[in-house]
């Protein structure tokens, strides 16, 4: 199998560990164990001892009744049956397009977005048929544009709710409306919720599988959660025939999550309400700098983001974005993402969810760098 080069996480691993300002991270604020434990009222050392008597076997093998319990529970009306635990969303994305996708299908694919969705389907064989999401259209699915692509031979369209890179969230009567297209050609929608869950109001965001028999979502503890060290994310989808066949691929290439990913999981989704109130207002606090950033900014203009933890910001050079990347890296310390990981060029992804002085002054060292050039 031929693969392309997944641009946004060879960036990563290339340029990480060189900056000063990391306005590049999507996390946000990333959990101690330690401040994760205080979090959930536990006594850190009482709780360590215990942590440390933990046999380190294959534990449970499709998820604890205690994670199961906390990941229906970001959910309307889903059970333990419904859920697959595996190894982060990354794991889940893969599982999920491997199992369903075959040479010949054709899938629909939001641009822009997390690379594995167009290019896992492409070295599979298939027909990828891309939605380009724009900054005039807000960066949402163009509905006519969809209708337009499917066929009876489309088996599946993949969404990314929120939009990494953009920040943009899809309304619910427009979900409603891809959902219908999906069904007239009974196809699958793989939605990437990896962003969701903090929504700006503390309201309720709702879940593709909320709307849709064939709907499937992908999660994770690493954005919303700050927990990206456990390496656990998970599908959920209501279609059995689906979770059946994602079982059985599953004892090919994951056979278990780790024991005590587990563990901490279940303990954080237990006690999520306490982990979103603090990320809410890391979100708020610094969306709002970024915002005032870029209207004091001349150089550089957005759409402003209303979910997930990234935006996409444009700049006013005639300069390629990884070469602007990488000099603003050189001369500046401060490190984005080329809008080219995500086939764009003209704009940078920035990451703004963490220390709100280190944000502001990443922010400020990039307008300086712009005016230089």
């Amino acid at each position: 199998m031929k693969i392309k080069t997944f641009k946004v996480e060879r960036w990563m691993n290339e340029y990480e560990e060189q900056c000063t300002y990391n306005l590049a991270e999507t996390c946000i604020d990333s959990l101690t164990i330690k401040e994760l434990l205080e979090l959930a009222g536990e006594d850190v050392s009482e709780y360590m001892t215990r942590l440390a008597d933990t046999r380190l076997t294959y534990g449970h093998i499709f998820g604890s009744p205690e994670l199961l319990k906390g990941i229906a529970g970001l959910y309307e009306n889903v059970g333990p049956e419904d859920i697959i635990p595996l190894h982060g969303a990354i794991g889940a994305n893969n599982q999920v397009i491997t199992t369903l996708i075959e040479p010949g299908d054709n899938m629909l694919s939001v641009m822009p977005t997390y690379q594995q969705h167009y290019s896992i389907p492409e070295s599979i064989g298939a027909d990828v048929r891309i939605i380009n999401l724009t900054l005039e259209n807000d960066f949402l699915p163009d509905l006519d544009q969809m209708r337009s692509l499917v066929d009876g031979n489309t088996r599946m369209i993949t969404i990314n709710n929120p939009n990494n890179p953009s920040g943009s969230l899809i309304p619910v009567d427009v979900m409603k409306e891809i959902v219908e297209i999906a069904r007239s050609v009974d196809a699958y929608v793989l939605c990437d919720e990896v962003y969701r869950g903090i929504s700006e109001d503390g309201s309720y965001m709702p879940s593709i599988v909320d709307i849709y028999e064939k709907g499937i979502s992908v999660g994770s503890m690493s954005k919303t959660f700050s927990l990206a060290g456990l390496r656990l994310g998970w599908i959920v989808s209501k279609d059995k025939d689906l979770i059946h066949a994602c079982h059985e691929r599953r004892d090919y290439d994951t056979i278990s999550c780790g024991a005590i990913d587990d563990r901490l999981a279940a303990l954080a989704l237990a006690n999520k309400d306490k982990i979103f109130e603090r990320n809410r207002g890391i979100l708020l606090k610094n969306r709002q700098i970024l915002d005032q950033w870029v209207s004091e900014t001349p150089e550089v203009y957005y759409k402003r983001p209303v979910a997930g933890t990234t935006a996409l910001v444009y700049y006013r050079k005639d300069m390629p974005s990884h070469e602007l990347c990488v000099k603003l890296l050189e001369e500046k310390g401060v490190l984005f993402t080329p809008g080219e990981c995500f086939e764009m060029e003209g704009a940078v992804r920035i990451g703004y969810a963490f220390d709100s002085r280190l944000l502001r002054e990443g922010l400020d060292k990039f307008a300086e760098f712009l005016r230089e050039i």
